[in-house]
C-alpha cells in the first residue's frame, strides 16, 4: 500500500510540473498590465488567458498525468484511458445530468465535480484498467478490440460503475471536505499554520499534494492558487495558504543549510558545501526543497519535525501581517517576482524582513539542536564515507548514473526504474546488493528505502538527465 502511495505521490507530480509555464506566463501578463487583466493590452490578454488554460484545467492534466504515470510502461493509451474516465464521470455527474436523474435541483457538490480529485480517480480507473487488460485477446470476430484497442473500452465500463457509486458518495465526501476547509478557515491565520506544518510532515511519503488539492484547489471551495491567480476572493484573505511559505523556503531552509555547513566536520566541510549549497540555492530560486529536506529528514527526523513547526509559524505570522503572495509552482524567488503585480498580492515585500529573520531563526535553531543532540547531518557522519568522485554541477550525467547503478547491484538487480521531479525511484531483486557509500559517491543528496524492493535516489533538478543515461545503462 505504502509503495502505491508513493507510486501516486510521484505521478501527481507530472501535472504539476505543468505550473510553472502558467505562472510565467500569468505573471508576465500581471506585469505589462496589473489593473486592467489585459483589457488594456492584447499582449498582456495573450498571456494571462494563456496561462488560465492551463491553470482552469489542472483537473484534467491530472486525469491523463496520473493516468501516464500510474501505467506499468507509461504508454499514452494510458492517457487517453484517463481522459475517456474523465470525460464519462465529469458528464454523468454534472449538474445538469443529475438534475435530469432526479427531477429535482441537483446538490450543490455535482458543481463542482470537474475537480482534482475527480481527475485523480480517473487517472487511477484509466491506469488500472490499462495495467490490467492491456494484453487481453478477443476471439477472431473481435479481435480488432484485443489488447491496448481495447483499454477505453473497458475503462468507460468502470467509468460507468465509478460514476453510479460516486452518485451517492460524492455529496458526503464534498461536503465532508468543505467542512474541514470550513474549520480550517474559520480559525484564520492558525489553520493557515496547521495546514503549512502538515503540509511539511506528509512530504516525506508524498501525499503532501493531497492536502495541497483541499486548499490551493476548488475541491473543497477554497482555492487559495486558482484566486489569487484570477484575481478573485478577498484582499488579505486569498493567498493565506501559500504565503507563508516564501519565507521559509527563500531564506529559511538555505539558513538551515549554511547551519548544517557549519557544524559539518572539517575534512567534511567541502562535500557538504557542495551538497547543502546547490539544494539551498535550488530551494531559493525555484522552491524546490526536496534535495534539501531529504539531505536531513532521515538523518535527523528531530530536525525535520522542528522545520515542519516553523513552516507552520511562518504561515502564522505572514497571515496576522498581513502579507500575501502566491504562486504557480513553488514558494521560490522566481514566483515571487512574477507574483508582485497580481490584483489579489498585498504587502509582498514584508515578507522580506520575515524570511530573513527566519533565515537567522532556521540558523540558530538548526545549529543548536544538531550540536545538543549530536545529529548526523550532511558532513557529521560518523564513518569516512568514500569521497564524492562526480558532481551534478559537471553534467556528467553518464558517470553518475553508472556510480548509481553500480550501488544497486548492477542491472540485473533493477526491476523497474522511473524517475519524478528530483528523486530516482528504482525497483531491485536483492536489497543486501545495494551499497548506500557508492551510491552517495556520485554526489547525490541522500537515499530511501522505503521497503526491500524499493530505493529512491534523491538527485535534484538535474534528475531527469541521470534518469536518462541510467535507462540507457539498463
Amino acid at each position: 500500500m505504502m509503495k502505491y502511495l508513493q507510486r501516486l505521490g510521484k505521478s501527481l507530480m507530472l501535472p504539476v510540473a505543468v505550473l510553472p509555464v502558467a505562472g510565467i506566463l500569468m505573471g508576465l501578463g500581471y506585469w505589462i498590465d496589473p489593473d486592467g487583466w489585459g483589457a488594456n493590452s492584447i499582449v498582456a490578454a495573450f498571456l494571462v488567458k494563456g496561462g488560465g488554460a492551463l491553470i482552469d484545467n489542472m483537473a484534467l492534466l491530472f486525469a491523463i498525468g496520473v493516468a501516464v504515470g500510474m501505467a506499468d510502461d507509461k504508454e499514452g493509451t494510458s492517457g487517453l484511458a484517463g481522459l475517456v474516465s474523465w470525460l464519462l464521470m465529469t458528464t454523468l455527474l454534472s449538474s445538469g445530468a443529475v438534475a435530469m436523474y432526479t427531477g429535482a435541483e441537483a446538490d450543490p457538490a455535482f458543481g463542482y465535480i470537474e475537480n482534482q480529485f475527480i481527475g485523480i480517480l480517473a487517472g487511477l480507473i484509466g491506469s488500472s484498467c490499462y495495467n490490467r487488460f492491456k494484453n487481453t485477446k478477443l476471439p477472431d470476430y473481435l479481435s480488432f478490440f484485443s489488447g491496448k484497442r481495447s483499454v477505453a473500452i473497458v475503462t468507460a465500463g468502470f467509468s460507468v460503475i465509478a460514476s453510479l457509486i460516486l452518485f451517492f458518495i460524492w455529496p458526503v465526501v464534498y461536503n465532508a471536505l468543505v467542512s474541514f476547509g470550513i474549520a480550517i478557515t474559520g480559525t484564520g491565520a492558525i489553520g493557515a499554520g496547521i495546514y503549512a506544518f502538515l503540509n511539511r510532515l506528509l512530504i516525506p511519503i508524498g501525499l503532501h499534494h493531497a492536502l495541497n488539492t483541499v486548499f490551493w484547489f476548488d475541491v473543497a471551495g477554497i482555492n487559495d492558487l486558482g484566486n489569487f491567480l484570477a484575481g478573485k476572493g478577498e484582499l488579505g484573505v486569498t493567498g493565506m495558504y501559500m504565503s507563508g511559505f516564501f519565507p521559509i523556503m527563500m531564506f529559511g531552509l538555505p539558513g538551515g543549510a549554511l547551519a548544517m555547513y557549519h557544524t559539518a566536520k572539517t575534512n567534511r566541510k567541502k562535500i557538504a558545501a557542495g551538497l547543502l549549497g546547490s539544494a539551498a540555492l535550488c530551494s531559493f530560486l525555484t522552491g524546490v526543497t526536496e534535495p534539501l529536506e531529504f539531505s536531513f529528514m532521515f538523518l535527523a527526523p528531530v530536525l525535520y519535525v522542528v522545520h515542519a513547526l516553523l513552516s507552520g509559524i511562518s504561515a502564522v505570522i505572514v497571515a496576522l501581517l498581513p502579507a500575501r503572495a502566491g504562486f504557480n509552482f513553488s514558494a521560490g524567488l522566481i514566483d515571487f517576482v512574477l507574483c508582485f503585480k497580481s490584483p489579489m498580492a498585498l504587502n509582498p515585500l514584508l515578507l522580506i524582513p520575515v524570511g530573513a529573520a527566519f533565515s537567522v531563526v532556521y540558523y540558530v535553531v538548526f545549529r543548536l539542536i544538531i550540536k545538543v543532540f549530536n545529529l548526523k547531518t550532511p558532513g557529521r557522519e560518523d564513518e569516512e564515507e568514500e569521497e564524492l568522485k562526480i558532481s551534478l554541477a559537471n553534467d556528467d550525467y553518464t558517470a553518475v548514473a553508472a556510480i548509481i547503478l553500480e550501488g544497486l547491484g548492477g542491472k540485473d538487480n533493477i526491476t523497474n526504474a522511473d524517475n519524478c521531479v528530483t528523486r530516482l525511484r528504482l525497483e531491485i531483486k536483492d536489497y543486501t546488493l545495494v551499497n548506500e557509500k557508492k551510491i552517495k559517491s556520485a554526489g547525490v543528496a541522500g537515499i530511501i528505502r522505503p521497503s526491500k524492493t524499493s530505493v529512491q535516489v534523491i538527485v535534484g533538478p538535474k534528475v531527469q538527465f541521470v534518469a536518462d543515461e541510467f535507462k540507457k545503462l539498463l
